[in-house]
């Protein structure tokens, strides 16, 4: 029997890189799990693999910034599998529209126009970066932790990122949307907690996805500036692995493991965190 046995699991982003590998964990340990994408063909992909492996799962394409799209997805679920127990809040992400081009502002760079400095930001592509990685955290929660009023062993894992405690140079928005999403973990732990309702977050250092692959390395496979400065500022000198995350994910989701444990955030970073820099 599996530690999640009777469970149901919502991953949202369950076709990306980080989030298929959760779904599919989550399913390993014996849960139904509903993947949920807005890349249709991702999320069936994730969940295909899980039923082949002999677990249980279905896909759904849904736009997490559209709460009619959480709800439909829902009424799906509830068809399928029954109320929602675990909420695993993936999805997130960074825009070009939302960084700088440089990392220090030098004089004159304002009147330099082929380069993007902080005063060229517009709120709109701000916003679009708090949107998905806020606004769609929130959304999802009010749909499913609806689910979890009045029952028990529930629980809500949050994405958050090391540059929730660290801010990186030339990504402002996203920087900032993450360490509002660590926040949010918290105020959410609170709000729910005497409801039974567990809130926490993981806190991913480097990874390499799809969404960061090409600021990782360049069109040959070689590694960037950009990743030599990350791995000189992670004392394990590497990048974490997908798999390197379950266990905290486990831990958290365990009902019994975990039972005293709501608004954390847990950073699994190599030791980025801890690393000053000398």
């Amino acid at each position: 029997m599996g530690k999640l046995d009777g469970k149901v699991a919502v991953v949202t982003a369950g076709g990306g890189v980080l989030c298929s590998c959760f779904a599919k964990e989550l399913a390993a340990n014996g849960a139904k799990v509903a993947v949920l994408d807005l890349d249709e063909k991702a999320a069936q992909e994730t969940a295909k693999a899980i039923c082949e492996a002999g677990g249980e799962a279905i896909s759904i394409a849904v736009n997490a910034l559209k709460k009619e799209s959480l709800e439909s997805a829902r009424e799906q679920i509830h068809s399928k599998f029954g109320k929602c127990d675990i909420l695993i809040n993936g999805v997130g992400g960074n825009s070009p529209r939302g960084t700088t081009d440089k990392e220090y502002y030098e004089d004159g760079d304002i009147d330099l126009e082929n380069v993007k400095t902080f005063f060229d930001l517009e709120p709109e592509n701000l916003g679009f970066v708090f949107n998905i990685n806020l606004i769609a955290v929130m959304l999802t929660t009010q749909v499913f932790a609806q689910d979890m009023l009045g029952r028990e062993e529930c629980t809500i894992v949050n994405i958050s990122s090391m540059n929730a405690f660290r801010p990186l140079t030339k990504i402002p928005a996203y920087s900032t949307a993450k360490a509002a999403v660590s926040n949010f973990t918290q105020w959410l732990a609170v709000h729910f907690a005497k409801q039974g309702i567990r809130v926490n977050a993981i806190a991913p250092g480097f990874f390499v996805t799809k969404q960061n692959k090409d600021l990782l390395y360049d069109a040959n496979g070689n590694p960037t500036a950009r990743t030599g400065k990350i791995l000189a500022a992670t004392p394990m000198g590497r990048f974490g692995q997908a798999q390197e995350l379950l266990g905290t994910l486990m831990w958290l989701v365990d009902s019994k493991a975990s039972s005293f444990v709501t608004g954390i955030v847990v950073p699994v970073d190599g030791g980025f965190s801890a690393y000053s820099g000398v």
